[in-house]
C-alpha cells in the first residue's frame, strides 16, 4: 500500500522542524504530491505535519515508466547484464 501525500498549506511562519519534515516527505511547494510507502516512520512524519498535508491511501500502484527515458534505461541495464 502507498500513501499519496499532498502539501495543502504554506510553510511560511512554520517552525523549522515542520519545514524539514515536509521536505523529508518530498514536498516542496503547495499542491506538490509525493507517493510514499505505508510505513510507521512515514506515518509518524505525516502525523507531525497533519495540519499542513492531505493524505490518501492508494491500494495498488503501478510503476510508471517515463516514455522518453524508460526504454533507453532498460536497454542499458540489459546490455550491462549481458556484458558481465
Amino acid at each position: 500500500m502507498m500513501l499519496k501525500v499532498t502539501l495543502k498549506r504554506s510553510l511560511i511562519g512554520r517552525p523549522e522542524t515542520q519545514r524539514r519534515t515536509v521536505r523529508a516527505l518530498g514536498l516542496r511547494k503547495v499542491n506538490s504530491v509525493s507517493m510514499l510507502p505505508d510505513l510507521p516512520t512515514v506515518r509518524g512524519q505525516i502525523f507531525k505535519v497533519k495540519h499542513l498535508v492531505c493524505v490518501e491511501e492508494i491500494a495498488d500502484v503501478e510503476k510508471k515508466v517515463d516514455v522518453k527515458k524508460g526504454p533507453a534505461i532498460a536497454e542499458k541495464i540489459v546490455e550491462s547484464e549481458v556484458a558481465k
